[in-house]
Formats: C-alpha cells, sequence, structure tokens
C-alpha cells in the first residue's frame, strides 16, 4: 500500500562494516557544513585516509560495525506501527532511514520515498538536541538535493528539527537512570555522580551561536528534576578531535578531576545520543569505563543504557510526529532563526526551503528566513 506519510529519520549513521569505514570518515570530512578545512577537497581525504586503521580497530573492538541502523530501524518499526494506530487520518504511515555519511544516505532515502509516492515527507531529526553541524547538515542536504536537480519535491515537506525536552524524552532518560542507580551500593548510592556527555563542539562552532550547547543543558535540567535531583550531576562533552578548542570540560578530564576529589562512583549518561554507536560502545564504554577508570583508581564507574529499544521511547517519537502532524505547521519557530554570526548561506536557504513548503488544508507559509540567506 502506497504510504501517505513518510517519516525521513535522519541522523548520521555508521559504517556497518570495517571496510565501510574509510568512505563514511571521507563523508564527515567532505561535509563543509560539518567542518571547514583548508583546500579540504585535499585535506579532506587525506585525513580520512589516516585516520581508517585506527577508526576501524575501535570498531573492530565493537564486534565489527556500527549498531545504529539495527536500532533505528526497530525504533521505525516501533513508531509506525503506533502511529497507524494513534493518527489513522494520516495513515499508512512509513520510515525511511536517511544517514548523512553512510548508506542508506539521506539522498537514497528521498529518491525511495518519491518512487513510494509518498504524500506528506517529515524530515525527522534523530538529534534531540539542534545543531547546525548535524541536523542542520542533514536539512541542507535535502535543499541541496531538490536545487542540484533544478525541480521541486513531489511531496510536501516539514520538519521536526528538536526535542530536547519532550516529556517521553525526559522520562526515558530519567527511567534508565533509576535502573544503573539501583546497581552501585545501597550506601552510596545516594553519593554517586550523575556524569552526562555530550558530543562537543568547537568553539569556532557555538561562538557563531548554535543552539546545542544550550537545548543539551536543558535535556540534563529537565531529566534532574524529573529525578527529584537526586544525586549531584554534572554535564562534560566527549569526542573532540584536532587542534582546534573545543567546548568543555571534557568528559574524560572530569572523570579524572572527580576521582582525585574521592568521587569514585560515577554514572555515565549519554544525553545526546539515542541510541548504540562508537561514541557510547567504545569511548565511554571502553576508553573511559574501563581503561581510564582504572588508571584513575574510580571504585565504580557504570553507564545508563541507551535508549536503543525502549517501548517508552518508541512511543516518544510517535508522539512527536503524531503532533507535528496535528500541528500542520512546517518547523519550529527555532528553526527560522540562523545563528546570529552565521557565515554558511546554505543554512537560510534551507531554511527557507521547508518554511515555504505547502502542506495540507493550510495557506502557503510565508518566507521567514530571508534574512538569514544574506548574512
Amino acid at each position: 500500500m502506497r504510504p501517505k506519510t513518510g517519516i525521513l529519520m535522519i541522523n548520521m549513521g555508521g559504517p556497518e562494516k570495517l571496510e565501510d569505514v574509510h568512505d563514511f570518515l571521507l563523508r564527515i570530512f567532505m561535509d563543509t557544513d560539518l567542518m571547514k578545512l583548508p583546500v579540504q577537497n585535499m585535506l579532506g581525504p587525506f585525513i580520512a585516509k589516516r585516520r581508517t586503521p585506527k577508526i576501524q580497530e575501535r570498531y573492530r573492538k565493537i564486534g565489527g560495525g556500527s549498531p545504529i541502523k539495527h536500532w533505528t530501524s526497530t525504533q521505525g518499526e516501533g513508531m509506525v506501527k503506533l502511529l497507524d494506530e494513534m493518527s489513522p487520518e494520516t495513515a499508512p504511515h512509513r520510515y525511511y532511514i536517511g544517514f548523512r555519511y553512510a548508506h542508506p544516505l539521506t539522498e537514497e532515502a528521498i529518491e525511495a520515498m518519491e518512487k513510494d509516492g509518498v504524500e506528506r515527507a517529515v524530515a525527522f531529526t534523530q538529534y534531540p538536541q539542534y545543531s547546525c553541524s548535524t541536523t542542520g547538515s542533514s536539512l541542507n542536504a535535502i535543499y541541496r538535493y531538490y536545487s542540484k536537480r533544478g525541480h521541486g519535491p513531489k511531496m510536501s515537506w516539514s520538519v521536526i528539527d528538536r526535542w530536547p525536552t519532550h516529556p517521553l524524552l525526559v522520562e526515558c532518560f530519567a527511567e534508565h537512570i533509576r535502573n544503573e542507580l539501583l546497581r552501585f551500593p545501597e550506601e552510596k548510592r545516594d553519593n554517586v555522580v550523575v556524569l552526562f556527555s555530550a558530543h562537543s563542539l568547537p568553539m569556532a562552532v557555538v561562538n557563531r551561536g548554535d543552539p546545542y550547547p544550550q537545548e543539551v543543558q536543558a535535556t540534563v535540567q529537565a531529566v534532574m528534576e524529573r529525578l527529584g535531583l537526586c544525586n549531584p550531576y554534572r554535564l562534560a562533552w566527549q569526542s573532540r578531535f584536532g587542534p582546534m578548542a573545543w567546548l568543555g570540560p571534557q568528559t574524560d578530564d572530569t572523570i579524572k578531576a572527580l576521582c582525585e576529589r574521592g568521587r569514585k562512583n560515577i554514572l555515565l549518561v549519554p544525553i545526546a545520543f539515542t541510541s548504540d554507536h562508537i561514541e557510547t560502545l567504545y569511548e565511554l564504554d571502553i576508553t573511559y569505563r574501563q581503561v581510564l577508570g582504572e588508571e584513575c583508581g574510580a571504585e565504580d564507574i557504570r553507564r545508563a543504557e541507551s535508549l536503543n529499544g525502549s517501548p517508552l521511547f518508541m512511543k516518544a517519537l510517535a508522539d512527536l510526529v503524531q503532533s507535528h502532524l496535528a500541528a500542520n505547521e512546517p518547523c519550529s519557530r527555532q528553526l527560522t532563526l540562523c545563528c546570529p554570526l552565521c557565515t554558511n548561506l546554505t543554512c537560510g536557504e534551507a531554511k527557507a526551503f521547508f518554511t515555504t513548503q505547502k502542506l495540507d488544508h493550510s495557506l502557503p507559509v510565508e518566507a521567514k528566513t530571508r534574512d538569514c540567506v544574506a548574512i
């Protein structure tokens, strides 16, 4: 049956096999929305080739590939099953996976949606907190696809561009934290430091006005309030690379400092990731919990389970889509505002593309981001 509503689940993706690592890295280092490199068409391939063996070894240690496609498929299946029951007027629903750096690529997913005859397309970011370098890059890719093709989409598009404090998302994180805290000895449980960890950003991106740091902080605060502020907590940042300045403090430095101060029971919480991938399975679990924990003399460093196949999380996804479709709006008001010091013309053009989409039973939405294009 032809889907009436297609939900494009956008994310960075990950290599499923070791031989996919090079192409995955190459797409990352060639993405000018993610990073700006001098002579990028030459330096990008060089860095990708040089880093491939090191990254392949990391993937080898977590089973030979990323599980992100598996978990995205599981979440998508659960989401559309619920949506068909919750919102029969927009059914049948079908999910599509659109990864930025691994197959199925965003462009491949769009082609599949148009081939299937989707009427209403929803670009649904799987990053709860918005950043120009993550969600923004995927939205730019959708815009570029149609811009290069020379004619507009056959289906009407709208965007779920951020959802950092959605109540069911907050409850999912809170539930997983509660469950893991119970694994600490009762006499030490109240003093366990809950250390939230999110992928860092270069300070050059932060200083342009990217909203990601404040949205991650909003998620952290909402989760801890849901838990009744039960434990001391902090937010740290991981996965920096290269010589430039990054948003801090870094997660590894924070773990070292906590242990030095006698806080040797720590619960790591990946707060910007909704499923397991290399940052959780290798960086948090192996590099920080096992290796660093032993070096620092930690008593117990645990990690809260990622949302992965949580039924409550699938309900959260379905609720987000249902509410979005019912609102019949092209995007959030936040998406209409470019970063104050934005220098990427494509960002403004992509925002204009989405905000001017004509949705069913609504008047054309006026472009509210034309000022961004000229920045």
